[in-house]
């Protein structure tokens, strides 16, 4: 493959991605968190924030946003489709957004990226993550089950292990909802997770 070819081949990439993420009601995908996403104006962390889709919705209800993406494309088209004062880009990844220091949250979401960490790494994430809670704040994480795309490498996922891990952190279990249907066109044989915690006092 030359290398017009390949950079084409990334930009379709791009773009698909982008309109797959337009393409899905953020309450849909997040319903089975909506509850505990806070009311009142909060410091929130979307980790593997893509587009920044799921972002501006939240700083649209008067939240501050930390957008964490490791990719330049992603983070290029969110700064040019979802302007906002209230979003601040991160280039950064798990398991240790070492960029974010001691930076505090109350709500954390990782929403279609645990399964891109492998199992020794997903330790690390969640005590990092746990160390940039906030007393009562609340983890929310999404676990994809079925077979990779095309070309991308996952790893399996299991939901009782993440429990376990997360309760290990000081992480109380407050939603679990299982086996839940992927929302993107084509993809009957991919399903999710979904599970959130808050971390509560030692």
């Amino acid at each position: 493959m030359s290398r017009v070819e390949g950079t084409k081949g990334y930009k379709q990439v791009v773009a698909r991605f982008v309109a797959a993420t337009e393409s899905i009601d953020f309450n849909q995908l997040h319903q089975p968190y909506l509850t505990h996403i806070p009311k009142a104006p909060s410091h929130i962390l979307d980790i593997g924030a893509g587009i920044g889709r799921d972002a501006a919705v939240l700083a649209s209800l008067g939240h501050q946003l930390v957008a964490v993406e490791p990719l330049y494309e992603f983070r290029k088209v969110g700064l040019e489709r979802y302007v906002s004062p209230r979003i601040r880009w991160v280039q950064d990844f798990l398991p240790r957004l070492e960029t974010l220091g001691m930076s505090q949250f109350d709500f954390v979401l990782a929403s279609g990226v645990w399964h891109h960490i492998s199992p020794d790494e997903r330790e690390i994430a969640m005590q990092r993550i746990a160390h940039l809670m906030r007393l009562n704040a609340i983890f929310a994480v999404s676990l994809r089950h079925g077979p990779a795309g095309g070309g991308t490498h996952i790893f399996p996922t299991d939901h009782k292990q993440t429990i376990y891990t997360a309760a290990m952190h000081g992480l109380e279990l407050v939603v679990c909802e299982k086996k839940l249907p992927s929302l993107m066109p084509g993809k009957d044989d991919v399903f999710w997770d979904k599970l959130a915690f808050k971390l509560r006092a030692a």
